[in-house]
């Protein structure tokens, strides 16, 4: 028989028999539904973290030199946690030292951060917001761009100069209805500049990124995040994966040295990237994708029992068309096709309209919860074919069962 007439049989078969094809397709559009939502939540939540959380809070290409992690995405046991707040501190020494070791083409920047309240001639006081004392290439680092106004340059940190960028949020609580730029901010009684006003950065994980300022390293910042007490860490930035190893290497050498750590003695510092940070994180998105591969695949299976028995069903009540055919010359492996196929197109149709539903159904959650989604396009193709599968192998034995049946039996039947 060919392919395309068994198809249309099929499709007469869904329009004549219009109850049990719509049992048929039902296991199957809902297992497809639910492998394409959960894995389209587990896919958004995995964009969100590597690229949104990661990306704005460490950046690319770059590891953060710290006394211990910043982002811990694991258990992190008591006696770990004490052998952190026994190590030194990263110091400004520690952090000129590492730029003296770093080849050229290699950006670097110190970092050091504390939460403060600002005031302004338009508002005494109001929500903490980050202040970050950095040197000059931190902006580019982060890939931090102004919608008004501009970054402090290298020069004026050296010079000190009380200038700040602020956030979006910071430009429109403490100068309500106003243009920030030129107009004075004062943190802990004193008075900076504001020089320029960051692009609308969002929020990550409930944090708004719109909520900070950043102040020139050797200004008066460095006295509002107690700076020469001990710094949040160093940046530093190289332009591809290669280097950066290389830099990290040399850092670790320089960091080691000063620390006077013999051979077989651990770090006691933290070198933090994104791969760093997110290792639990990795761990975790195999177990979700496994998860959210395996419990649809249970509906599959329901599909898969409710296709054979319909089809079971199919067969007894055409056991009389089957003979009919086979007496006017249909072999045996055109009768297996035939309802293999019926089958078989029947679950690709119960796939379809599945992965119409778990589209429409990660949208409804992205839209309607702080869950993120993002349909994985292998997701879709692994649906169609899981239903191409699961219509093969659950129509095999009845369509063996067609096959088999003697003519002359069949067409005695009523």
């Amino acid at each position: 028989m060919p392919f395309l007439e068994a198809i249309r049989l099929a499709f007469t078969q869904l329009r004549v028999q219009k109850l049990k094809s719509f049992f048929t397709l039902l296991g199957v559009t809902i297992g497809v539904m639910f492998l394409i939502a959960v894995v389209s939540v587990v896919n958004g939540m995995s964009r969100y973290v590597e690229e949104d959380f990661a990306g704005k809070f460490l950046g690319v290409n770059t590891f953060n030199v710290r006394k211990f992690p910043d982002i811990q995405t694991g258990d992190v046991t008591e006696a770990t946690w004490r052998e952190w707040q026994r190590r030194p501190p990263v110091t400004i020494s520690d952090a000129e030292a590492v730029r003296e070791v770093l080849p050229n083409g290699i950006r670097w920047a110190i970092q050091d951060l504390r939460w403060v309240t600002p005031q302004s001639a338009f508002r005494n006081g109001g929500p903490q917001v980050l202040a970050s004392a950095v040197t000059a290439e931190y902006f580019a680092i982060k890939n931090l761009n102004v919608d008004r106004g501009r970054v402090f340059t290298e020069q004026e940190d050296l010079l000190g100069a009380p200038v700040v960028v602020v956030g979006q949020e910071v430009a429109d609580f403490y100068f309500p209805g106003l243009d920030p730029i030129g107009r004075e901010l004062k943190l802990e009684g004193l008075p900076f500049r504001v020089i320029g006003v960051l692009e609308k950065q969002g929020t990550v994980f409930g944090l708004s990124l719109d909520r900070q300022l950043i102040g020139p390293f050797h200004s008066p910042m460095q006295r509002v995040t107690h700076a020469r007490v001990a710094l949040y860490g160093v940046v530093v930035q190289a332009p591809n994966q290669t280097a950066l190893t290389d830099a990290e290497e040399r850092v670790r050498e320089v960091m080691r040295k000063r620390r006077h750590l013999r051979p077989a003695e651990p770090d006691n510092f933290t070198f933090e990237t994104s791969e760093s940070a997110l290792a639990d994180w990795a761990n975790l998105k195999k177990f979700l994708v496994i998860g959210g591969l395996v419990l649809p695949a249970i509906g599959l299976v329901v599909g898969a029992i409710v296709i054979m028995n319909i089809m079971l069903v199919a067969v007894a009540d055409r056991t009389r068309e089957i003979g009919i055919r086979k007496s006017l010359g249909a072999r045996r492996r055109d009768i297996l096709a035939q309802f293999l196929v019926e089958a078989t197109t029947l679950s690709v149709i119960g796939a379809i309209f599945g992965i119409g539903l778990g589209v429409g159904l990660s949208a409804l959650v992205a839209a309607a919860s702080p869950l993120p989604a993002s349909v994985a396009v292998w997701s879709i193709v692994v649906s169609v074919v899981l239903g191409a599968g699961v219509g093969i192998l659950a129509g095999i034995y009845p369509a063996s069962r067609a096959a088999r049946l003697d003519p002359v039996i069949a067409l005695r039947a009523d």
